[in-house]
């Protein structure tokens, strides 16, 4: 079965969760410490997806591959038509085109909201396979954060990526 990329259901929050916890556990691409069980998961999923921003699930051949959402970048209400991105990919499956299948997917979503920009919060500048995989969908650097997180005994950066999305700011939003 070919790589197909959906919404994400209820059903997929185990897998979600597993995943977000190695994440947790073991690298930097979150800050967060304490791993949510998946009350909380399916809690983050029902939020997401309730405030109107899409969510989705790579599924490579059948199995569980990667997600994906956007997310408010800030709560204020001028910042309503800017989202923060969130990619995961399983580590046994990257390499394979997933993160930019759920990449290209989560842009088309967010446009089709009406999304003007789009922010990426990078863990770290060693993170090179996620500066890429946005660097190939059009983000560009906007800036570093030093030394604002710490988390495995050290302090950490964090690189801030920013891609137009639609119109971007040739225009107000559809609903001024």
């Amino acid at each position: 079965m070919p790589l197909i990329v959906r919404d994400a259901t209820p059903a997929d929050v185990p897998a979600i969760a597993a995943l977000y916890a190695d994440e947790v556990r073991e690298h930097v691409n979150t800050y967060e410490y304490d791993v949510p069980d998946e009350a909380e998961m399916s809690l983050r999923l029902q939020s997401v997806i309730a405030a109107g921003y899409p969510y989705l699930v790579a599924e490579l051949d059948g199995q569980f591959a990667g997600y994906a959402y956007a997310s408010s970048y800030r709560a204020r209400i001028g910042y309503r038509k800017t989202v923060e991105n969130s990619v995961y990919v399983v580590p046994g499956l990257k390499g394979r085109g997933i993160g930019a299948a759920l990449m290209k997917a989560l842009i088309e979503a967010c446009e089709a909201r009406g999304y003007r920009q789009m922010i990426a919060v990078i863990g770290e500048p060693t993170n090179t396979a996620s500066i890429r995989l946005h660097e190939k969908f059009g983000f560009t650097l906007v800036g570093i954060f030093r030394g604002i997180a710490w988390k495995h005994d050290r302090w950490l950066d964090t690189v801030q990526m920013q891609r137009t999305l639609g119109a971007g700011t040739t225009a107000p939003p559809q609903d001024e």
